[in-house]
């Protein structure tokens, strides 16, 4: 018999202890044992969870437990956790999580404690889709080229309500926080870091890549309006919100934005709180994972087929699916060196001179115009929408600045990436 301690008894917590009840019968056939939940911590004890388990506000009583074979960590955050599950790595027992916050800043940090002890993360990365393993067993033999995938719920739900049924942004994130899509502080959603932390742990897995949030492209999709989208429409694209990670020579570029993607892709038909993820490796050619990127039961579903492995053999593999460096230790790609195609919505004072002057500041920073749309915004206004060929970060940044400068230029253009 497995005895398992959760740490975190919330959401998540309540549907892995749930579902080891509902599904012990096929749990145990697949196991080759029976899997229980010894105890729960929680915060608060005067909340009826619902659950014939014990109970506990002392994370000691789990970690401290000779009985208990797992430790489930659930509790969100960084630091508290990563301390937390230090110590039950020291004392010898099992790790499962589903915290992405944590791998994102502490990966390689508890790969090394962790060494032959079982440390298994698939909910950590798009809920209830098996992405982790997929990379770090069933991809094992390929080369990774690109990995691009839809990494948060919220934002993609905002962003089909936007395109689909035409909502403003505002709305949509007020109707998201009512249906409890978005926080109350949406900013970690829609400002691109929770699809940030998850791209960083498949970033390892596939390459190797020991970054921190603060060393990638992050950016969100506030900035995202109607107009944007009608010119994504026009011209064959789907604007999401995309985590990118490709292979460039011996570097990695790392970035996580909105983007303007081909309606033929794959990926682009992914829709509402779905998350998607496409790898490319050099043998199979494109993967696309699909499916629920959050909730209870879909989440819980992940954290369960991680205890199931750990019961069923242990140890099976090293936590990041490598025990060697890969690939001649890649190198991360600095930012301001990514190159791609950029489109930008320009608003400016409706007068004459306006598009020969913003084409020269083009022609200046060495950027090429592929396409250029003007439509009026008010009565003294006018937004000029242009989509160019690939450029460089840097190039494209330097020109927004500039631009910014000018008096006839009435707000800070707004920048979206080209797939």
């Amino acid at each position: 018999m497995i005895k398992v301690g959760i740490i975190g008894v919330g959401t998540v917590g309540t549907s892995v202890a749930q579902i080891l009840v509902d599904n012990a019968d096929i749990i145990s056939a697949r196991a080759g044992t029976d899997i229980i939940v010894k105890r729960g911590v929680v915060k608060n004890l005067s909340k009826d969870r619902g659950l014939d388990i014990i109970i506990t506000d002392n994370v000691d009583d789990v970690l401290n437990d000779p009985e208990i074979d797992i430790v489930v960590e659930l509790m969100g955050g960084i630091e508290e956790p990563f301390e937390v599950v230090k110590k039950a790595l020291k004392n010898g027992k099992a790790v499962v999580t589903a915290n992405k916050a944590l791998l994102a800043y502490h990966r390689y940090e508890l790969a090394e404690l962790a060494k032959d002890i079982a440390f298994e993360y698939e909910a950590s990365v798009a809920g209830g889709i098996p992405i982790i393993n997929a990379l770090r067993d069933g991809l094992s033999a390929n080369h990774i080229e690109s990995i691009m995938g839809i990494m948060n719920g919220t934002c993609n739900y905002m962003l089909t309500k936007m395109t689909n049924e035409g909502v403003a942004y505002d709305d949509i994130l007020k109707e998201s926080q009512d249906l409890g899509y978005a926080e109350a502080d949406p900013s970690f959603d829609v400002g691109g870091y929770d699809a940030a932390h998850k791209l960083l742990i498949l970033a390892s897995i596939a390459y190797g890549i020991d970054a921190k949030p603060e060393d990638i492209l992050i950016e969100g999709i506030e900035n995202v309006s109607q107009d944007d989208i009608s010119f994504a429409k026009e011209f064959g694209y789907a604007i999401k919100l995309l985590g990118i990670a490709k292979k460039d020579g011996n570097e990695v570029e790392l970035r996580v934005h909105a983007c303007l993607i081909s309606q033929d892709e794959m990926i682009a038909k992914i829709d509402g709180v779905m998350n998607g993820i496409s790898v490319v490796g050099d043998k199979v050619g494109e993967t696309l994972y699909y499916g629920p990127g959050a909730g209870g039961d879909a989440t819980a579903s992940a954290v369960v087929a991680n205890i199931i492995d750990i019961a069923r053999s242990g140890k099976s593999t090293p936590m990041l699916g490598f025990a060697k460096p890969l690939d001649g230790e890649l190198t991360l790609k600095p930012i301001d060196k990514i190159e791609s195609k950029y489109y930008l919505r320009i608003n400016v004072s409706d007068k004459a001179g306006v598009l020969a002057k913003i084409t020269k500041i083009f022609e200046d920073n060495n950027i090429s115009v592929e396409t250029m749309l003007q439509r009026p915004a008010t009565n003294n206004s006018a937004n000029i929408l242009i989509s160019t060929h690939i450029a460089v970060e840097k190039d494209i940044q330097n020109m927004i600045k500039k631009l910014e400068s000018l008096d006839f230029i009435n707000s800070t253009p707004v920048m979206i990436r080209i797939v």
